[in-house]
């Protein structure tokens, strides 16, 4: 679902989508509409949403899985403390100016917390924010100074390094010694390419090589003549800007007779628009998928379920990872504040997410927040093998712990 990038929208719970139920029986009558809120009495608990879904580098998905989480709260969860919970939507561009607009507009609104889904200029929100004492909330950091330090913000999942590191591990140990990735041009992936991925092959003894791509302008075919021309053993992206990316990547890399393990981010769309392409390849994610299910613990397979009938019941709802991640978010956001006693406030909900030990996040890993240092919560991540139908399997059966002193090198990550 895209929405405009210059518009800031207010979604109220209370008035969130409903379902039109066609009437059966002779009277061709239909149901009242469904409001998830209808029976929560308490106040309305604010909070902040900056969305990706604009600009130059969208990840559409995250609206999805925010308007889905606030039905699948206050409709089955009960909301937070039997308060709704209300988002206020800000459409993001990438752009720091945007970002920090928003971050007036929801000072203005009242807000308790501002969820990041995944931009790359969270962190200009950060000194309004933090003047206004509002924590900002987050599964993965996209913006490295964001994610670079831990006052005044939590993110439930891994560091951008974690995913790194874990995947470049397991391929060794799979005894792949030569990789090439992807990165979509913008200043922040020069970190990646230029700083980061240099240290880890030093540190594990891989021969990983990084290169760009436009990000208004993609040649994919070119990109995978690219990758594919030294035949490395791993061959894909460091992070995709869409799942188109990843599709398009995925059929010209097969395209050029590419063999080798294609590793597609955080992409699962690709599975299903090219099955024939897809199988031997590789992805990442800081939280369990439907495409795992039948691989997940007991635990987890009735939250994917239920993440998946609501995610699915997003009126032109686009799914993927990015919309299971923000579900996660928010959901794992309003488990560990249900209960606290008193008023919420930006204070409060900040102390409570910082005191957060062992607490199982929502189709995450269990996670403790009160380090004084990014990240956060967890450096622990999932990375999965595609197999020939489709599914997809976890190496080593569930989360992976990159090794800490690999992790060490690099600033940010530990």
């Amino acid at each position: 679902m895209r929405k405009s990038a210059a518009s800031l929208r207010i979604t109220a719970v209370l008035s969130a989508a409903v379902f039109a139920l066609a009437g059966c029986g002779s009277d061709g009558g239909s149901e009242a509409d469904a409001d998830p809120a209808a029976d929560l009495d308490g106040p309305p608990i604010k909070v902040g949403f900056l969305n990706p879904s604009g600009g130059a580098v969208p990840q559409p998905g995250a609206d999805t899985g925010a308007e889905a989480a606030v039905d699948y709260i206050n409709g089955e969860l009960g909301g937070i403390n039997g308060s709704p919970l209300e988002m206020i939507s800000c459409d993001t561009d990438t752009t720091p100016e945007k970002a920090q607009a928003c971050a007036n507009s929801f000072v203005e609104e009242g807000v308790v917390a501002v969820m990041d889904g995944y931009n790359l200029s969270s962190s200009a929100t950060l000194p309004t924010l933090t003047a206004a004492k509002i924590p900002l909330v987050g599964m993965i950091p996209f913006d490295s100074v964001a994610g670079s330090k831990a006052e005044g913000r939590v993110f439930f999942a891994a560091p951008q390094a974690s995913y790194l590191v874990g995947a470049l591990e397991a391929f060794k140990e799979q005894g792949k010694d030569s990789v090439t990735l992807a990165l979509v041009d913008t200043p922040s992936s020069h970190q990646t390419i230029d700083t980061l991925l240099p240290v880890l092959a030093q540190a594990l003894q891989i021969d990983a090589k990084g290169v760009y791509f436009s990000p208004t302008n993609p040649n994919f075919t070119a990109l995978a003549a690219t990758i594919a021309k030294g035949d490395p053993d791993v061959g894909g992206l460091v992070a995709s800007p869409n799942e188109g990316a990843c599709t398009a990547l995925v059929q010209a890399l097969r395209q050029q007779r590419y063999e080798g393990t294609i590793f597609t981010a955080a992409c699962t769309d690709y599975i299903e628009a090219a099955p024939a392409e897809a199988a031997g390849g590789a992805l990442y994610s800081s939280t369990w998928l439907p495409a795992a299910l039948e691989h997940a613990p007991d635990e987890v397979k009735s939250d994917l379920e239920a993440a998946e009938k609501a995610i699915g019941a997003v009126e032109d709802g686009t799914g993927g990872y990015y919309a299971y991640g923000e579900f996660a978010q928010f959901v794992t956001f309003a488990k560990a504040l249900d209960g606290v006693e008193g008023e919420l406030t930006g204070e409060t909900v900040l102390s409570t997410l910082k005191g957060l030990k062992d607490f199982p996040s929502f189709l995450g890993p269990k996670i403790s927040c009160g380090s004084p240092t990014s990240p956060n919560c967890t450096t622990e991540m999932l990375l999965f093998d595609v197999l020939e139908d489709g599914s997809i399997e976890p190496v080593g059966g569930d989360f992976r712990q990159p090794v800490p002193a690999i992790l060490s090198q690099i600033p940010g990550a530990t």
